[in-house]
């Protein structure tokens, strides 16, 4: 009776309807905030399969885009009811080779990028499967998290960031000054690799010796890329990681949310961004 007099709610008066169908005001109250609750579940689900990192506040605010009108309290209760929170990962690194090259210093350390192409953070990651590994590196725009260069090969040479690097490259074009900032690994004192920085004018950079805390950001992606797809799937072969992982990068760009960029996906910034920053017709 109940679901009958709610279709009917829009052109009659509550009181009306519940004379009509012998019910109490009380009883309809309840029984839509159950529907609805069983509706924002669904929804909440749907949003922690996809970004299962997302906390209370950034389903919240994904909710919101797709029209739901919810407080990030409710939300919290119920992903607690749900077993939604997460837990921290600890898992641990592989330990890389030390090496004898001087470092370069941390430019990176008190900047405060203005635009995206001011701050390019670079770093790189692993992914185990069928006791293989198979190495990806990256390259992120520290203004807008945009992802741009990424690289993804079966080895831990120089080639790989190298490769990383040419897409970045080829995918921007900034001014002499910009800032490319990365850790100490052997591999980003490569020769070639360095030319290619300093043929576009880049200010070369690198955190402190075990400082995490020095490239934030990159650590927080990299956790996520991890947390988010490569933990979640079971690639059968290089083939399989090759493609899945640029999908990843991309959904990144496009669907992530991030509370830096007032819970917008990294695209949809730079478009906020370069539409503020263009002249106004005259």
């Amino acid at each position: 009776m109940i679901a009958l007099a709610f279709e009917e709610r829009e052109r009659l008066p509550l009181s009306r309807l519940a004379r009509m169908f012998r019910f109490s005001r009380t009883e309809f109250y309840r029984e839509t905030t159950e529907d609805r609750d069983r509706l924002l579940r669904d929804a909440i689900h749907a949003i922690a399969l996809d970004w299962p990192t997302y906390g209370y506040r950034t389903i919240t605010h994904e909710l919101r885009r797709n029209g739901w009108r919810v407080n990030e309290k409710r939300i919290r209760r119920l992903m607690h009811e749900e077993g939604l929170v997460r837990q921290p990962s600890r898992r641990r690194g592989l330990k890389y080779r030390k090496h004898n090259h001087k470092p370069y210093p941390n430019l990176a350390r008190n900047f405060v990028p203005q635009a995206i192409n001011q701050l390019w953070v670079a770093d790189f990651t692993y992914v185990r499967f069928h006791g293989r590994f198979i190495f990806v590196a990256f390259i992120h725009d520290a203004y807008s998290r945009r992802w741009f260069g990424w690289s993804i090969a079966p080895h831990f040479r120089a080639s790989l960031i190298i490769g990383a690097l040419r897409v970045a490259l080829g995918a921007r074009a900034p001014l002499a000054g910009f800032i490319h900032h990365s850790d100490r690994g052997g591999e980003y004192f490569d020769t070639e690799y360095l030319a290619l920085l300093r043929e576009r004018g880049a200010q070369i950079s690198m955190s402190r010796v075990a400082t995490p805390s020095d490239n934030p950001k990159m650590e927080r992606f990299v956790r996520t890329i991890k947390d988010e797809e490569v933990y979640l799937r079971d690639y059968v072969d290089f083939d399989e990681a090759a493609r899945s992982i640029p999908r990843f990068i991309h959904r990144y760009n496009n669907q992530r949310l991030h509370s830096k960029l007032g819970y917008r996906p990294p695209e949809e910034f730079e478009r906020i961004c370069c539409q503020l920053k263009s002249p106004t017709p005259a």
